[in-house]
């Protein structure tokens, strides 16, 4: 009786491990490859799935979800400089080509890898650096495209394909810098340039608006002196009986060049000056300047004189001479 209990122990443990093993779970965002005897039998889909003992088997799962694959392709420009490209590609299994993604490629990954290779080396080695950097959008489309097109039929679609950074030769690289670095300092070179340039139109402009308002208040200034001396003329000359304009002018000069003598004298910055000391100083300072007027007045005279005297002119024999009027 215990026998026959052990053995149906043992049926029951095996019939529920057989059971048991006959449901299997997939994740979501996967898939998962069921083969009957060797063939492939279906694609399980995500949940509670079944399958016959003995008969069926799960062989793989395989992720449904967006993956990255980082290439670096290293090439060479049209203008003969060697660039590093990194390149990271996006790419997914089609649910509707599960088989084709498991049975057609043995590496899928090195598969990619070739293509993205094969799409690099046939366009970057046609532009120039610059020109490379310039279009690394459409480089990144145009691996997309072509990967899309060369993977589609294996089972996977490519998301996105993009290019991280271009990494030339270091010494490349610092030349780079340096032309960039001197073009900016070129442009601040000349924008400094027209600042200058600005100031000094400015600072030119503002000095000569300073000096015309200079020689206006100079002008100004001489006309009002002017105009001071020729009324203290007057006053004087009504004021002193028998006094004429010139003995007024003669003061007046006199009494400007004691004023000038006495700014000198005060000024912190005046030189030493040498004045007369004797008691006539005076008298001949005046003498000075009368004798400097009587000389000035005399000048026109003679030349009036010249104006109206006649030339003498001798007769033929030498022995009288006429006197004509101009």
């Amino acid at each position: 009786m215990s026998a026959v209990l052990v053995v149906l122990i043992i049926i029951a443990v095996f019939v529920l491990l057989v059971v048991s093993g006959s449901f299997f779970t997939i994740a979501t965002a996967h898939a998962g490859i069921v083969q009957r005897l060797g063939k492939f039998h279906r694609a399980a889909q995500p949940g509670l799935n079944f399958k016959l003992p003995f008969l069926d088997a799960l062989v793989r799962r395989i992720s449904l979800q967006v993956q990255q694959l980082d290439v670096k392709v290293e090439t060479k420009t049209k203008d003969n400089v060697f660039v590093q490209i990194p390149i990271a590609v996006q790419y997914r299994v089609d649910p509707d080509k599960v088989y084709d993604a498991f049975y057609k490629l043995s590496d899928p990954i090195k598969q990619i890898e070739s293509f993205v290779y094969n799409v690099i080396l046939g366009h970057v080695p046609k532009l120039t650096l610059d020109e490379t950097f310039e279009q690394q959008a459409q480089i990144a489309i145009d691996v997309k495209n072509s990967l899309d097109d060369s993977m589609k039929e294996f089972g996977y679609s490519i998301v996105k394909s993009l290019i991280t950074d271009i990494v030339p030769d270091v010494k490349v690289k610092a030349a780079m810098n340096d032309i960039n670095a001197a073009a900016r300092e070129r442009e601040a070179t000349v924008s400094r340039g027209e600042t200058e340039k600005i100031l000094l139109v400015k600072k030119a402009e503002a000095e000569a608006e300073s000096k015309r308002l200079q020689g206006e208040g100079v002008a100004n200034q001489r006309k009002a002196i002017v105009e001071g001396l020729r009324e203290s003329v007057e006053r004087f000359s009504a004021s002193v009986e028998g006094a004429t304009a010139q003995d007024a002018m003669t003061m007046v000069l006199l009494t400007q060049y004691f004023d000038m003598m006495r700014d000198v004298a005060g000024g912190n910055r005046s030189n030493t000056v040498m004045m007369p000391h004797t008691p006539n100083a005076l008298t001949d300072l005046f003498s000075q300047f009368r004798d400097a007027i009587v000389a000035g007045n005399a000048v026109p005279s003679a030349a009036a004189s010249r104006a109206t005297v006649g030339a003498i002119e001798p007769d033929r024999d030498g022995a009288r001479s006429s006197f004509t009027n101009p």
